[in-house]
C-alpha cells in the first residue's frame, strides 16, 4: 500500500479530532476515513472530507457547488514571467512573489515548498457576485451565490491550513452579510477552539439605508492550533519588558530622540528574549504628518495651516496635502504634551510613539478613511477608480506587525490591488525586517483593468512603489514625488500547464518545470528531477470525475 500523502494525513487527523470534539459521529468518521484513505488523489480526498460537514448531527450545512471542470491530463506548475519580475536581493534579503492565476492552483504549488512554513495569512475574499467579475463566469457559469462562495473557500482554506506553521495565524476580512456564514466555515476548517477573536474594523462609510448605523466590517482571526494563544501571551510579556526598559531609560535625562535610539538598540540586542516582539509599535496611528489628501476634507478650520515651531517662531515644512488633523486638534495634543518637536523649524512635528502590548494593539482596529486609501492609489497610478474598496496598508501593517517576527512569511491569496505586499514593505522599512510576502491574484479583466487586475493593478503597483517607476520607465506619478521607493526583489510567476504524458523532447514535464522556482538547486541528474516531479506534482492535477 502506498504511503498516504500529506494532504490525506492532514484530513484524517481532522476527522479524528472532530470525533474527539463530539462534532462527528464515530461511525460516519470511520466511513469517511476509509473513503479518504482509498481516494485516487488529493482532490478526491478533499471532496470526500467536505462531506463531513453534511454528516454532522447539528452544525454547519451548505449546498456544495462545483467549479468549472479542468483538464485531467495536465500538471499545473509555476512559470516565471521574466518581463514582470524585477529587482535584486542580496544574500539573506527577502525575495517577494506575485503568483498570477487561480489561487487554488497557486496554493497547490506553494505546498511543494512552503508546507508548514507560512507565519501569517491575510485574505479579503469576494463577498458576492458583484465582486467576482470573470471568476464567477469562468468557474461557475452563474452568480457567485453564498453556497458558491463557501464551496470555493472550503477547498482553499483546507490547503491554506496545511501551509500555516504550527503557531501561524490567519486573518479574514468579511462584511456583515457573510460574516456568520464564513465564521462557521472557519470553525469547520480550523476548529472552533482555535478561534482567537474577531476584530471590529471601523469604516468611514455607512451604506445601510435603515436607521441602524453600520460603519464597520469584521476581521476574524484563527490560529493553526492553540499554541498561538500562548505565543500572543509571550509577545505581550515581551512588550511589557520593553515598557519596563523604556521607563528605566526615561530616568536618564536623555532627549526623546536619544531615548528612542537607546530603546531600539536595546531591543535589537535582546530580541531573542522578547518572544517575537521585534520592536515597539512603529505604526503611528496618531501621527501628525499626512499625505492622504486631508486638505480636501471638509472641516471648519481646514487642514492646510501653518505650525510655528516654539523655538524659532518659524513655520515647519507642511505636507503636500495638509496635516492629518485640523488645527484645533493638533494644539489640543500639544497641550497634553503628546507632540514631539524637532530641534528647529526644518523638521515636522509628530506624535510621541506609544508602546503597546500585542493584545492592546489588536483589541480594536480603526480603518483610515477609505477615501484616503483610494487617493493613495490615484497617486500611484495617476488614475481614478483603479480598484474598488482597497484596504488601507496601515491596518494590515498593524496586524502583521504583532504576529510576525522580522523574517516571517506572509501570504495573501486574494491579493487584489496588492495592499498586503505594500504593508509588508512598509513594516520592513520601519524595523529593517526581512519579512517576505507572497501574493496570489487571478487576472480577471474589468473595465478599469482591460489586461487583467494582476497585470494592470497588482504588478504595476508593486513595481511603482518598490522601484519608483513603472514597467515602461514612467516616473511621472505623484506617489513617487512624495515617497522613497521601498526597493527589493519581486519574482512574478504564472500558472502554466503541461500534458503529463508529453514525450516531446524539451516539452516534457521534466523539461519545463523549473525546480529553482520551488527553492531547489538544479538537480544534478535526470533521475533526481524525475523523482522530484513525480513525488510533488501529482496533486496539481484535478480529476473531474472525482469532484462531487
Amino acid at each position: 500500500m502506498n504511503t498516504l500523502s500529506d494532504t490525506k494525513q492532514s484530513l484524517l487527523a481532522e476527522l479524528r479530532q472532530r470525533v474527539e470534539d463530539k462534532i462527528l459521529e464515530p461511525s460516519n468518521a470511520a466511513l469517511l476515513e476509509k473513503l479518504i484513505t482509498n481516494a485516487d488523489d488529493d482532490d478526491e480526498a478533499l471532496a470526500i472530507a467536505a462531506l463531513g460537514t453534511t454528516y454532522k448531527k447539528t452544525g454547519f450545512h451548505f449546498d456544495k457547488r462545483l467549479e468549472e471542470p479542468r483538464k485531467t491530463d495536465t500538471i499545473k506548475y509555476f512559470k516565471k514571467n521574466e518581463a514582470l519580475s524585477f529587482g535584486q536581493a542580496a544574500e539573506g534579503e527577502p525575495v517577494h512573489k506575485l503568483i498570477i492565476g487561480d489561487n487554488y492552483d497557486a496554493l497547490q504549488n506553494l505546498l511543494i515548498q512552503y508546507r508548514g512554513k507560512i507565519d501569517v495569512i491575510y485574505i479579503d475574499p469576494p463577498y458576492g457576485k458583484d465582486n467576482m467579475g470573470e471568476f464567477a463566469k469562468t468557474n461557475y457559469h452563474n452568480a457567485i451565490s453564498r453556497d458558491n462562495l463557501l464551496s470555493m473557500l472550503y477547498f482553499r482554506l483546507q490547503l491554506a491550513k496545511q501551509l500555516l506553521s504550527e503557531d501561524g495565524v490567519i486573518f479574514c476580512s468579511i462584511d456583515d452579510k457573510n460574516q456568520a456564514y464564513v465564521k462557521c466555515l472557519f470553525d469547520e476548517v480550523f476548529r472552533e477552539n482555535n478561534f482567537v477573536g474577531q476584530l471590529i474594523v471601523k469604516t468611514a462609510t455607512d451604506n445601510n439605508p435603515s436607521q441602524i448605523s453600520i460603519e464597520h466590517e469584521y476581521m476574524m482571526c484563527y490560529c493553526k492550533n492553540m499554541s498561538c494563544q500562548s505565543k500572543w501571551e509571550r509577545m505581550s510579556r515581551g512588550a511589557e519588558l520593553i515598557i519596563e526598559k523604556y521607563n528605566q531609560i526615561k530616568k536618564e535625562g536623555l532627549s526623546i530622540e536619544e531615548e528612542q535610539k537607546e530603546l531600539r538598540k536595546w531591543i535589537k540586542n535582546n530580541k531573542d528574549s522578547l518572544s517575537g516582539v521585534a520592536h515597539y509599535n512603529n505604526i503611528d496611528d496618531m501621527g501628525v504628518y499626512s499625505s492622504s489628501g486631508n486638505s480636501s476634507n471638509p472641516h471648519p478650520g481646514g487642514y492646510d495651516y501653518d505650525i510655528v515651531h516654539p523655538n524659532t517662531g518659524m513655520a515647519c515644512p507642511k505636507p503636500a496635502n495638509g496635516w492629518r488633523w485640523p488645527e484645533d486638534t493638533f494644539w489640543e495634543y500639544e497641550r497634553k504634551g503628546l507632540i514631539l518637536w524637532g530641534n528647529d523649524h526644518n523638521t515636522q512635528p509628530h506624535v510621541k510613539k506609544r508602546i503597546e502590548t500585542a493584545k492592546d494593539s489588536l483589541r480594536t482596529l480603526i480603518y483610515e478613511d477609505n477615501r484616503a486609501t483610494t487617493q493613495m492609489l490615484e497617486k500611484i497610478f495617476n488614475k481614478k477608480d483603479m480598484f474598488s474598496n482597497p484596504k488601507p496598508p496601515k491596518v494590515l501593517a498593524r496586524i502583521i506587525d504583532f504576529v510576525t517576527s522580522e523574517d516571517s512569511i506572509v501570504l495573501d491569496f486574494f491579493a487584489g490591488s496588492g495592499t498586503t505586499g505594500h504593508a509588508v514593505l512598509e513594516l520592513n522599512r520601519a524595523d529593517e525586517g526581512r519579512r517576505t510576502f507572497i501574493l496570489c491574484q487571478l487576472n480577471e479583466k474589468t473595465d478599469t483593468a482591460p489586461n487583467g487586475i494582476a497585470y494592470d493593478v497588482t504588478a504595476k503597483r508593486l513595481k511603482r512603489i518598490m522601484t519608483g517607476e513603472c514597467y515602461d520607465g514612467n516616473k511621472n506619478f505623484k506617489w513617487a514625488e512624495e515617497n522613497e521607493p521601498y526597493g527589493g526583489k519581486l519574482e512574478v510567476y504564472e500558472i502554466a500547464e503541461v500534458n503529463n504524458a508529453n514525450a516531446i523532447l524539451g516539452q516534457t514535464p521534466f523539461d519545463v518545470i523549473d525546480e529553482t522556482l520551488y527553492g531547489k538547486v538544479k538537480f544534478a541528474t535526470t533521475k533526481e528531477k524525475i523523482d522530484w516531479v513525480c513525488s510533488n506534482f501529482e496533486h496539481t492535477q484535478m480529476d473531474v470525475e472525482h469532484k462531487f
